[in-house]
């Protein structure tokens, strides 16, 4: 028994260097239009027996506006910044950069007050592993990027500090197969015949 995941990253609501953490922003223009111009791509993904989003309104947006009337997984939410909520990497290390520093070093610190990096990945990995494993089943995430790398870290047992080597960018997509515990990333997508060696 195996299941799908298909991660999709949402839509942006700011400049990548303007990202805050715990972003609640709804999708901005330039978010908007992204959508429509790779709406081609992901709509298909709609025929998902299971559709979910994370709570934040570019979540939310980006699923409703891809047409897959997703149901809201709390479990799919943000990692908990605590004090930092709001904040851009650059104020909070202009106001706590040993705190930052920390942080960023050790995954099990919660300088901020709010969730450690390991427990938001083992958040979001203990979601993925409660999917139903229906043979073949298939499944549609929008979540924030943050939450498309934490899954990521957990479905290829890799080191957390890995997660600060993994890049989502808003709207692109990423496949874990697999069951608990038990989980492939596949990588998809047409290859033209010129390109292939």
């Amino acid at each position: 028994m195996h299941v799908r995941v298909t991660f999709v990253a949402a839509a942006r609501s700011s400049s990548l260097l303007a990202e805050r953490f715990e972003d609640d922003r709804p999708l901005d223009q330039a978010g908007w239009a992204e959508v429509q111009r790779a709406a081609q791509e992901l709509v298909p993904l709609a025929v998902a027996e299971l559709r979910y989003c994370a709570p934040t309104p570019r979540s939310r947006a980006t699923g409703d506006a891809l047409g897959y009337a997703p149901l809201v997984q709390l479990a799919l939410r943000d990692c908990d910044m605590g004090r930092w909520r709001g904040l851009t990497l650059g104020e909070a290390m202009a106001r706590e950069p040993e705190a930052v520093d920390g942080w960023l070093a050790d995954p099990r610190s919660t300088p901020h007050g709010g969730e450690s990096l390991l427990s938001f990945i083992a958040r979001v990995g203990h979601w993925l592993d409660t999917r139903p494993a229906d043979d073949g089943g298939r499944i549609v995430a929008v979540a924030e990027p943050s939450v498309v790398r934490a899954a990521v870290v957990y479905a290829l047992k890799a080191s957390p500090s890995t997660y600060w080597n993994v890049d989502v960018r808003p709207l692109s997509t990423i496949t874990v197969t697999g069951s608990a515990g038990r989980w492939n990333l596949r990588f998809e997508g047409a290859v033209s015949q010129s390109s292939r060696l």
